[in-house]
């Protein structure tokens, strides 16, 4: 069977499971995760050692630090996966809900059910604890889904893939309900993403080339996005040590996610303050600072400082390396952010109660923070119990991509034996 009439054979037992999904009951799409979470736990040593071989074949690669940072699967990525999980079964659940009930003149009720999309395609890479995650929101939400993880990872996920089947199998559910795709070749990347008529959205989790190619290729609506070039904005009426431990924690807690901020806004009222202190904290994590003239100005002597470009302003590093720059105030910041960023997430500092409230207001971005790091934009955090991923676009859903992303609204009209006249 080559790789088309392979993905053909994926996408219709997708379609024909995504029926059932559908009809499952709460309570038995439930049971399914709850079982998943117990055969993870069972089986960690198990899927540690799978994770090995993948690490072990990485490295041999040559893969870089920050995508290896990605491929681990630690004991606390495993607790993670089975708390997010567990927390999933905790939240209510969205299938078959009626909202926004009217009574129309005549006689007739309208409303809104919500129900799931269908068959759910996903294309990541290098992150094994997605595999988990998907699933489990795909599941909850009623959606079949079909995961085609990076070639990197493909001993962990065959292993997660074989406990998943079992978990949907022993609460009764199609175990083609989740399928991995079982081949390393990208052709099927490209069937994956050009079969409408088996697949109902796609949801990539990756980097930019992998992004600009299913722009460029795919005939499946796609919820996406492109870049994570989040930033931080220290305002002049910042608290000094909040302002010191989020926009170290923001870039310095990991390097490797799109939540991880790539470029510091300062207020030049109190930047000769902040950056030389901040400096000591990137000293210690050996951070390389991009800083326009003013901040090099004020860092002169730090050990990695280099002048900044305008290609910094819109680089995702994904690394020790930070853009910094010294604005005039709020206005400037917002103006930078909005010229600059990938519309991910932004945080202001601040004590001041109306520049939180502009920065709310006037930073198009999925999410913006008031003095907190950015490093909590992400699906667990918020409590959607896990993400399927993020979205950087205003339709159809905006944000960490959770139960309701997965879901969408159709009327429902209850009458009495009304006709139209």
């Amino acid at each position: 069977m080559n790789i088309t009439e392979y993905m053909e054979q994926v996408g219709r037992q997708a379609r024909a499971a995504s029926r059932a999904m559908a009809r499952a009951d709460g309570a038995t799409r439930n049971r399914a995760l709850g079982l998943i979470a117990d055969a993870i736990e069972r089986d960690a040593a198990v899927l540690r050692a799978a994770n090995q071989l993948d690490l072990d074949a990485a490295r041999a690669a040559g893969m870089a630090p920050a995508m290896l940072d990605r491929l681990a699967l630690s004991e606390q990525a495993i607790a993670t996966m089975v708390a997010g999980l567990r927390q999933i079964v905790s939240l209510p659940d969205p299938i078959g809900e009626i909202s926004n009930m009217k009574s129309r003149p005549s006689g007739i009720q309208v409303g809104q059910m919500r129900v799931p999309l269908g068959v759910i395609g996903i294309i990541y890479e290098a992150r094994p604890n997605v595999t988990v995650d998907a699933a489990g929101l795909c599941i909850k939400s009623g959606n079949a889904t079909i995961l085609r993880g990076g070639s990197e990872a493909i001993h962990c996920n065959r292993a997660l893939a074989a406990l998943v089947k079992e978990g949907l199998a022993g609460a009764g559910l199609p175990a083609d309900g989740v399928q991995v795709v079982d081949t390393t070749d990208r052709a099927a990347v490209g069937a994956l993403i050009t079969m409408p008529q088996y697949v109902d959205v796609i949801v990539p989790r990756g980097g930019k080339g992998l992004i600009a190619r299913l722009m460029a290729e795919a005939t499946v609506p796609m919820i996406k996005h492109l870049d994570g070039i989040c930033h931080v904005y220290i305002d002049a009426k910042a608290d000094l040590q909040k302002a010191l431990d989020i926009a170290y924690n923001a870039k310095c807690h990991r390097y490797g996610t799109c939540n991880t901020m790539e470029t510091l806004l300062v207020a030049r009222a109190i930047a000769p303050t902040v950056l030389p202190a901040l400096a000591k904290r990137y000293l210690t994590q050996q951070v390389e600072l991009r800083a326009d003239a003013e901040a090099h100005a004020i860092l002169e002597g730090y050990p990695h400082l280099a002048r900044a470009t305008e290609e910094d302003w819109a680089t995702e590093y994904l690394a020790p390396i930070l853009a910094v720059r010294v604005v005039d105030g709020i206005d400037a910041a917002m103006e930078h952010i909005n010229t600059w960023s990938s519309k991910h997430t932004e945080a202001i500092v601040t004590e001041d109660y109306s520049d939180a409230l502009r920065f709310l207001r006037e930073v198009d971005s999925a999410s913006v923070m008031v003095n907190a790091s950015t490093r909590f934009a992400d699906g667990f955090e918020y409590g959607l119990g896990a993400e399927i991923g993020i979205s950087n676009d205003k339709l159809h859903a905006r944000g960490p991509v959770g139960l309701e992303g997965l879901t969408s609204l159709k009327y429902v009209v209850f009458g009495h034996g009304e006709v139209r006249k």
